[in-house]
């Protein structure tokens, strides 16, 4: 699936346990590390399509309850919800998909950065929890020289398992001879 697998950081932003230390800043460097890898040539809406039939694809396969969003700007281009998944999710998905394309990185990543000083970023007066959602599963879809066109997200699994899912469909989409 991965060269670096998400077990491997062992951090996990649902618990309130202690966490391994540095476990953090190594999963915050994973997904910057996915940022920089995860570029597309450029993103068409047959790209858009082609991601979120690859989303489904996974998601029926292992039977996943979850519902699949892709945004530019204001236009869905793409959304979907699986058996299983709930109108909980339609709240999840905006408020994580504002987040990605406010901050231009992984909804995930502005959570965890939130953690590097302790606390949480939903802590902050400033944020507006109704808006937004500082937890994984909405991803920045990068174009090379650009930066952020649009927006994928998943939501129905624990937050850094939707991240994972989102960032497997990337990579199968942008790997060499995908298009082939």
């Amino acid at each position: 699936m991965t060269a670096n697998p998400p077990h491997v950081t062992y951090f996990d932003p649902d618990s309130d346990a202690a966490q391994p230390e540095g476990s953090l800043e190594a999963l915050i460097g994973r997904i910057e590390a996915e940022i920089r890898e995860l570029q597309f040539p450029g993103f068409s809406l047959d790209d858009s399509l082609n991601l979120g039939l690859l989303l489904v694809e996974l998601g029926k396969e292992r039977g996943l309850p979850i519902a699949i969003d892709i945004t530019k700007g204001e236009q869905v281009l793409f959304h979907v919800a699986l058996p299983g998944a709930t109108p909980d999710n339609e709240h999840w998905i905006r408020a994580k998909q504002r987040t990605a394309a406010r901050y231009e990185v992984p909804s995930l990543l502005v959570g965890l950065r939130g953690r590097l000083r302790g606390g949480r970023i939903e802590d902050q007066g400033w944020f507006d929890q109704t808006r937004y959602a500082a937890h994984g599963g909405s991803f920045p879809l990068y174009v090379t020289g650009v930066g952020a066109v649009a927006t994928v997200t998943v939501s129905g699994l624990p937050q850094v398992q939707d991240h994972d899912l989102v960032v497997e469909a990337l990579r199968e989409i942008l790997r060499p001879g995908a298009e082939d």
